[in-house]
């Protein structure tokens, strides 16, 4: 049983709430009730968070990319390096890096990934033995630190728009369509031993696939979720014009079934006609808000989609800082900073934290395919509790947790439940010791390959 002092249930912040866990669900809530004999007792207590969007294997080069080179940086020379570090790495690398990623989500107040996996390959480009080798490490990671997992195999062939042949350093990312289908399997089976995992398809994006390619990966899982990256970036949406006449958002509404089981992976570069025709579609925004500021993507037009009844959910990409109320403070404040406005994304008369909070779970949960993620009877026990000891905190009001933890920097995830498995106590994972340990012993080897 778990006694919380403040609680976020479905129907709002309540107090003195008892939590009933029984195989994994939430088999009862009390409320306005004492503490039970051997109880123990939180804080607050948070659905847990989804992160719609994660390459873990990029967790390893964080903090690497941030020197500026002798032209202008941009997302594409980025990617030019993050090509060479994939073109590195080992199965056993790419595990206790994913170990670590996962570690860390699980002590940030994530209790599940959408892990958007396209390093598949060898180093030279060949499949391993088992093509879901890679996959198979993902899958390793996830159940090791026992975070919940919405594996997404990615689909990629070309290196740009109309189908041009791929470039060599995307050669550990390559599949055609039978390779695929037979490494979608893979993902099947390895994804099967995980309780409760989720596994999808996403075509890597429109550069990446060709309309008949993406036809057919429509069909693969067909109630399964789908993912894409979508207009990211303003080169992207000019070489789709250039291909198409049309910008990327708007060739997938007028050319796919974009509807609630598609999640666009950015969005950033929409019109105002494209951001409203989304939101009616009910598919999901995956928003990463930490790495479209770093790589320098734009700013997603959060208040039009907002107002169209457009549903979000946050991911951390390419994994350089793992933060919940980082990626939620870097989306609302950019926002602020283009209208020149404060609160806009909150409800009106509402929290603002608590609004960023909520459409991020919901939105979050429907893209990666998993149970209701309220706090509520028979629902998931994937649970969050804050601890109110930091200073930023005194003499706040229920109202006032999440806008505190969220816009004040304030230290405060304390402990972890998946499927009513306790992962974190005092915000530190119970493996953190070991998991850790490879990873830096990974990380040794990288550094002088």
């Amino acid at each position: 049983m778990l006694q919380a002092r403040h609680a976020l249930l479905a129907e709002g912040w309540r107090r003195d709430v008892r939590v009933h866990l029984a195989g994994g669900v939430i088999a009862a809530i009390e409320c306005d009730v004492p503490p039970g004999r051997g109880d123990e007792v939180v804080e607050v207590l948070l659905p847990g968070m989804p992160n719609v969007h994660s390459h873990a294997f990029q967790r390893g080069m964080a903090g690497q990319t941030e020197v500026r080179g002798d032209t202008p940086d941009s997302f594409w020379t980025w990617r030019e390096a993050m090509y060479r570090y994939a073109l590195t790495m080992s199965p056993d690398d790419t595990q206790a890096i994913a170990a670590e990623l996962y570690a860390e989500m699980l002590e940030a107040g994530f209790t599940r990934i959408g892990e958007f996996h396209y390093l598949h390959h060898d180093r030279d480009g060949r499949p391993y033995a088992d093509v879901g080798e890679m996959a198979a490490r993902i899958c390793a990671a996830a159940a090791e630190t026992g975070i919940g997992l919405t594996l997404l195999p990615a689909f990629y062939a070309h290196s740009n728009f109309g189908g041009a042949p791929p470039a060599a350093g995307q050669r550990r990312f390559i599949n055609d369509l039978d390779t695929f289908a037979a490494l979608v399997a893979r993902c099947r089976y390895h994804a099967a031993r995980i309780e409760g995992a989720v596994v999808g398809v996403a075509p890597h994006s429109l550069r990446a696939v060709t309309p008949d390619e993406l036809s057919v990966l429509v069909t693969l899982e067909p109630r399964s979720p789908l993912h894409i990256h979508a207009a990211e970036q303003i080169k992207e949406v000019d070489d789709c014009l250039a291909w198409s006449s049309r910008r990327p958002v708007q060739w997938l509404l007028d050319n796919a079934p974009v509807d609630a089981r598609w999640c666009l992976i950015h969005a950033t570069h929409m019109t105002v006609a494209e951001t409203e025709a989304l939101a009616r579609t009910g598919a999901v925004v995956g928003l990463c808000p930490v790495t479209e500021a770093n790589l320098g993507d734009g700013i997603f037009n959060g208040a039009v989609f907002a107002a169209a009844g457009g549903r979000i959910g946050i991911g951390s990409d390419s994994n350089i800082l793992i933060a919940i109320p980082d990626e939620l403070r870097q989306l609302e404040t950019t926002q602020r900073l283009r209208d020149h406005a404060r609160n806009v994304l909150a409800i009106a008369g509402g929290s603002t934290g608590r609004a960023l909070y909520e459409r991020a779970l919901a939105g979050g949960t429907q893209a990666l395919g998993a149970p209701d993620p309220q706090l509520c009877v028979g629902a998931p026990a994937d649970l969050v509790s804050l601890s109110l000891a930091a200073p930023q905190f005194a003499g706040r009001r229920a109202e006032e947790i999440l806008d505190t933890w969220i816009f004040t920097g304030a230290r405060a995830v304390d402990g972890v439940w998946v499927g009513g498995k306790r992962r974190v106590t005092g915000g530190r994972h119970h493996d953190r010791d070991a998991i850790e340990r490879r990873f830096r012993t990974a990380m040794a080897k990288l550094a002088g390959a």
